[in-house]
């Protein structure tokens, strides 16, 4: 059975692979509105960073996350502040999560405006999955134009 953690180890990986393949790009060509779901690349990227700090914040009742607008972001040096920001936040709760604290329950509401109960491991499952999701935009709107994604598989598969 594969672990929650290392799932979004992998996740980490991966994500550094795309943040230096994009920071290849101009930085007109990362913000350029590409009519996806959160316009450009850069949006995109961020709006996975959001999310996972978004769900720290819910799992550990705080309230860190970046206020920041997606127009706000000016540089790759500030994305990639961000990117180790979320990462570090990820790292400690991860560290301090026990086996126990997987199964902790939460209450939240979904999208149809319902209460459902849920694990901190299906919060974790959700932030891979939704970053997963939408590096799947990425590739396709890399290969629009022109651009190789950068190689990635489970187990260097």
């Amino acid at each position: 059975m594969v672990d929650i953690k290392e799932l979004l180890e992998y996740n980490e990986n991966v994500r550094h692979k795309y943040f230096e393949k994009l920071a290849e790009m101009s930085w007109t060509e990362f913000s350029k509105n590409r009519e996806a779901s959160f316009h450009s690349i850069k949006n995109i990227f961020i709006h996975t960073l959001g999310a996972v700090d978004y769900w720290l914040d819910f799992l550990q009742k705080e309230n860190l996350h970046s206020k920041k607008k997606f127009e706000e972001y000016k540089t790759f040096r500030e994305v990639k502040a961000y990117m180790k920001q979320v990462e570090k936040r990820t790292s400690d709760y991860l560290g301090s999560l026990s086996t126990k604290g997987l199964g902790k329950t939460y209450t939240v509401k979904n999208d149809s405006g319902e209460n459902i109960k849920i694990t901190a491991e299906d919060v974790l499952i959700h932030v891979f999955e939704e970053e997963v999701h939408h590096r799947g935009e990425l590739i396709a709107l890399l290969w629009q134009i022109g651009i190789e994604p950068p190689v990635m598989g489970w187990k260097e598969l």
